[in-house]
C-alpha cells in the first residue's frame, strides 16, 4: 500500500508539474523554483496519508472508512498549502494545484480500490486475516461467528470461543469452533488465547464479566500486543447510525434511525423521476426491438403485468416484459414439487413456461426494464426491498412486514448479492437491513453494483 501511495502522489505531482510547465525549469513561486515544490510535495502527501490514520489494518478491506481517510487528508493538505500562499503571497499557479488535487486523490483511491479486491480474494481463501477468540454467551458467540464465516472479508477469521464454563456445549452456528472455559477472570481468558493463537478477543453480548475484569483484561492484552474487540448485541446496524459518546468514563453507543420523510423523502422521488425518465428515453429503441422479439416469438401480450405489494402493504401492478406463455399461472401448480427456490418464492433453473425469447431477457434481466415505468409514475423505487406477491406478504412474520415501509425497488440489496440464489432468510435480512439503513449514498452505491451483477449474471434465471 505505501508504495501504491508513493507511485500516485509523485505521478500525480510530477504529471501536474509537466502539463503546467512542460520541460521547463525556470518558472518560481516565491523565489524557490517549482521543482522544489514538486520534490517536497509527494513527500508531504505520502506522510500525511499516515498521519491521518489511511493505512491502519483495522480499516483496510471493507466500509468507506479508509476511502474517507484519504480525501480527508488529501484535501487538508492541500487547503494548508493554498493558506500558507495566501497568508505569504506565494504566486502558486492554480493550474498545477488544480491538476495535482483531482488527479491525485482519483489515483489513490483507485489504487486503494485494487488493493482491496486482491486483499478480499486473499481474505476469502483464509489468508491476511486476523484470528479471533470470542468471549460471551453460546447464542451471542454463534450469531457473531456465522456473520463472520458468511464475510470472510471483513479480516477476521474465529479460531476459538470461551465459553465460562461451558466448554461441552456445541454450538450449532459452528459446531468445529474449539471451545474453551474457565472462570471469569482474565488469567483463564489468555489461557484461552495463548492456546488458540488468536491475535484479538472479541467480548460478546453474555459475557458475565465485571468492569474491573474487563479493564484488567484490557491491560493484559495490550501487553501482549492482543487486541480488543467490543461486539455488542447490534446486528445488521450501518455505520453511519452509530454515534459513541463518552459520559462519566463510560463509552455509550447511540443508535439513530433513519427516517425516510421531509426533504429525504423529496430528493429520493426527485432522483427517481430524473433517472428513470432519462433511462426510458435512452432505452425506448431497446424497449421497442425486445416488445417485437417478445411479440414474433409467441402469442400473447408484451407485457406481463403482475399484481405485488408496495409501500403500506398498497398493492399495484407491476410490469415486465413477458418471458413466458400466456398460460403461465395456470401451469404453476403443477411445478411446485419441482420448486428451487427458498421459503415462499418459486423458482426454477430450468422453468418450461419460459419462452426462448424469454430465457435470453431473464438472463440478462433485460425482462425487468419496464419496471422503470412503474418507478416512474411513483409505484416503485429504483433502489429498495424486492416488491413481494401477495401470497409472501399474507404469510409475513411480523418483523418482515418492515419490508413495507419503503417502496419496493427495481433493485437492490437482493439484486447485488446472489439474486435467485439467496435463501429467503437471507433475502429478508437484506431488505430489513435497507429498510433500516436507507440513504441516498447506498442507493447509489446499490446502482453501481447492479451493473456489475447484472454483467455477471450470478442467481438469474
Amino acid at each position: 500500500m505505501k508504495i501504491v501511495d508513493v507511485v500516485v502522489v509523485i505521478w500525480a505531482v510530477v504529471g501536474a508539474h509537466l502539463i503546467r510547465f512542460g520541460l521547463d525549469g525556470d518558472n518560481q513561486v516565491a523565489g524557490a523554483p517549482y521543482v522544489l515544490i514538486t520534490v517536497l510535495l509527494p513527500v508531504i502527501w505520502w506522510l500525511m496519508l499516515d498521519a491521518w490514520g489511511s493505512r491502519q489494518p483495522r480499516i483496510m478491506g471493507s466500509g468507506p472508512e479508509e476511502y474517507k481517510r484519504v480525501f480527508a487528508g488529501s484535501l487538508w493538505l492541500f487547503g494548508a498549502l493554498a493558506i500558507v500562499s495566501y497568508a505569504f503571497q506565494m504566486d502558486l499557479a492554480r493550474g498545477y494545484v488544480g491538476i495535482a488535487f483531482p488527479v491525485g486523490v482519483v489515483g489513490l483511491i483507485a489504487g486503494r480500490w485494487v488493493l482491496r479486491q486482491h486483499l478480499a480474494m486473499a481474505r476469502a481463501k483464509g489468508g491476511s486475516t486476523y484470528s479471533l477468540l470470542l468471549v460471551g454467551g453460546p447464542h451471542a458467540v454463534g450469531h457473531l461467528v456465522a456473520a463472520l464465516r458468511r464475510f470472510p472479508q471483513s479480516g477476521y477469521t474465529p479460531v476459538g470461543a470461551y465459553l465460562q464454563g461451558r466448554a461441552d456445549h456445541v454450538l450449532n452456528e459452528a459446531p468445529d469452533l474449539p471451545l474453551f472455559d474457565g472462570a471469569a477472570n482474565a488469567t483463564h481468558i489468555l489461557h484461552a488465547v495463548r492456546e488458540s493463537g488468536a491475535d484479538a478477543v472479541a467480548l460478546t453480548a453474555g459475557v458475565h464479566l465485571p468492569p474491573t475484569i474487563i479493564r484488567q483484561l484490557g491491560w493484559e492484552l495490550a501487553a501482549a500486543n492482543i487486541g480488543l474487540i467490543v461486539a455488542p448485541a447490534l446486528t445488521d446496524i450501518a455505520g453511519p447510525r452509530i454515534h459513541t459518546q463518552q459520559v462519566a468514563g463510560l463509552p455509550l453507543i447511540h443508535v439513530t434511525t433513519p427516517k425516510l420523510e421531509g426533504g429525504k423523502k423529496v430528493a429520493k422521488r426527485f432522483f427517481d423521476i430524473v433517472f428513470s425518465g432519462l433511462l426510458l428515453l435512452c432505452l425506448s429503441p431497446l424497449f421497442l426491438f425486445i416488445a417485437l422479439l417478445v411479440k414474433l416469438d409467441s402469442e400473447g401480450p408484451v407485457f406481463f403485468k403482475q399484481r405485488r405489494i408496495g409501500i403500506q402493504g398498497v398493492p399495484f401492478l407491476m410490469l415486465k416484459f413477458r418471458s413466458m406463455g400466456v398460460d403461465a399461472e395456470r401451469r404453476l401448480a403443477e411445478l411446485q414439487a419441482q420448486n428451487e427456490g427458498h421459503g415462499l418464492l418459486f423458482k426454477m433453473k430450468v422453468d418450461p413456461r419460459v419462452t426462448r425469447v424469454g430465457a435470453i431477457l431473464r438472463r440478462y434481466s433485460l425482462d425487468e426494464l419496464p419496471q422503470l415505468i412503474n418507478a416512474f409514475s411513483g409505484s416503485m423505487s429504483l433502489v429498495g426491498p424486492r416488491p413481494p406477491l401477495t401470497a409472501e406478504v399474507d404469510a409475513y412474520e411480523d418483523h418482515v412486514r418492515r419490508r413495507l415501509l419503503v417502496k419496493p425497488g427495481l433493485t437492490g440489496l437482493w439484486q447485488v448479492s446472489g439474486r435467485s440464489n439467496l435463501s429467503w432468510q437471507d433475502s429478508v435480512r437484506l431488505d430489513l437491513y435497507y429498510v433500516e439503513n436507507w440513504s441516498m449514498t447506498a442507493d447509489l452505491v446499490i446502482l453501481f453494483k447492479t451493473l456489475r451483477a447484472v454483467l455477471k449474471r450470478d442467481g438469474a434465471y
